[in-house]
């Protein structure tokens, strides 16, 4: 009796235990699988976000550039010298001093964020009133998520292809 019980306690034996550890590598496989998969998800997001960043910081570096133009300038920004007759997707020609910083402000903006002066989706806005001035500064920022901007029903959202940032100061 006692030797029954005894075989009953005991571990099981190799004929009952076939394919057992093959299932848990097949799983184990998997959810690694999956893990990974998350991981370079997350990746691609992160390295997509973090241009945008970088062109967000470097329009708000040009608006910045354009503002201490302007202030250098101060009598001519005041008079209305700096305004533009809306967004300025092209490089304007020179001629005055503020003709020429916008021209050379516009200019920069192109070949900083787009690479090329011929692109028409970098476009920049100047419109002072009083002494408070406004920058804005319109770009296409594909990178972003379009699902939000869809959802809204909008370009200009955050995650939009169209992306605008104003800047505003009293000079």
């Amino acid at each position: 009796m006692k030797n029954n019980m005894f075989r009953r306690l005991r571990a099981p034996t190799a004929r009952s235990q076939k394919g057992v550890s093959l299932i848990e590598v097949m799983v184990s496989v998997l959810v690694l699988g999956v893990a990974l998969l998350g991981i370079a998800a997350m990746q691609a997001t992160a390295l997509r976000n973090g241009q945008s960043s970088l062109e967000r910081s470097q329009i708000v570096a040009y608006s910045y550039s354009a503002i201490d133009a302007m202030r250098a300038n101060r009598q001519e920004a005041l008079a209305g010298a700096y305004n533009t007759d809306g967004m300025e997707c092209a490089v304007p020609s020179g001629g005055s001093l503020a003709q020429d910083d916008l021209a050379s402000w516009i200019s920069s903006l192109k070949n900083g964020i787009a690479g090329s002066a011929d692109d028409e989706s970098v476009c920049g806005q100047i419109a002072c009133a009083s002494e408070v001035c406004t920058v804005t500064v319109q770009w296409d920022d594909t990178r972003g998520k379009q699902s939000d901007a869809a959802a809204d029903n909008a370009d200009n959202v955050e995650g939009g292809a169209q992306r605008q940032v104003q800047t505003v100061v009293r000079l």
